[in-house]
C-alpha cells in the first residue's frame, strides 16, 4: 500500500506485518507455551501436596493448643470448628481459650474440608487428620493420594 507523503509529494510505503510474520510469531509462541506449561502444571501438584502437609501441622499445632487447655482433643462431633470457636456440642470445653486459630479453619488445597475424627482409627489416644487428595476419596495415587497427619 503506498500513500502520499504531504511534504514531498512522493509515495511512501506503509509499513506493517505480513499475515506470514503473524503467523510466525504464533507458531513460535505456541512452540513455547507447548514446552513451559507441562513443566508449570506438574509443580501446581506439588505445591498443593506441600500446602496440605503444611495446614495439616498448623492444624495440629492448634489441636495440641486446645488439648493442653481442656485436657482432651475436640470431639469428631465438635470438629475443627472448635479451634475457631467454643464448642456448643458436649462434652463442653471448660478452660477453652480461643481462637486457637488466626482465620477460621480453611478448606484443604482441593476446596474440600478436612476429614478429622477424634478418637482416631490410627491414633486412638489422639486424633486423625487428613485431607482426601485431588479426587476426594479415600486412597489413590499421585495428586489424588490422601495427606494424612500420621505419615
Amino acid at each position: 500500500m503506498r500513500r502520499l507523503s504531504p511534504a514531498s509529494g512522493t509515495h511512501v510505503r506503509a509499513r506493517g506485518f505480513t499475515l506470514i510474520e503473524v503467523l510466525v510469531v504464533i507458531v513460535v509462541l505456541a512452540m513455547l507455551a507447548s514446552l513451559v506449561a507441562p513443566n508449570v502444571f506438574r509443580h501446581v501438584g506439588t505445591a498443593r501436596e506441600t500446602t496440605a502437609k503444611t495446614q495439616i501441622e498448623m492444624l495440629g499445632a492448634a489441636l495440641d493448643a486446645y488439648r493442653l487447655d481442656n485436657g482432651r482433643y475436640p470431639s469428631t462431633e465438635q470438629g475443627l470448628v472448635a479451634l475457631w470457636q467454643a464448642p456448643t456440642a458436649e462434652p463442653r470445653a471448660a478452660n477453652w481459650r480461643g481462637p486457637y486459630l488466626r482465620k477460621a479453619v480453611p478448606a484443604d488445597p482441593w476446596g474440600a474440608p478436612y476429614v478429622y475424627r477424634a478418637p482416631g482409627t490410627q491414633s486412638a489416644s489422639g486424633y486423625d487428620l487428613l485431607s482426601l487428595g485431588a479426587d476426594g476419596k479415600p486412597g489413590g495415587e499421585g495428586e489424588a493420594t490422601d495427606i494424612t497427619s500420621w505419615k
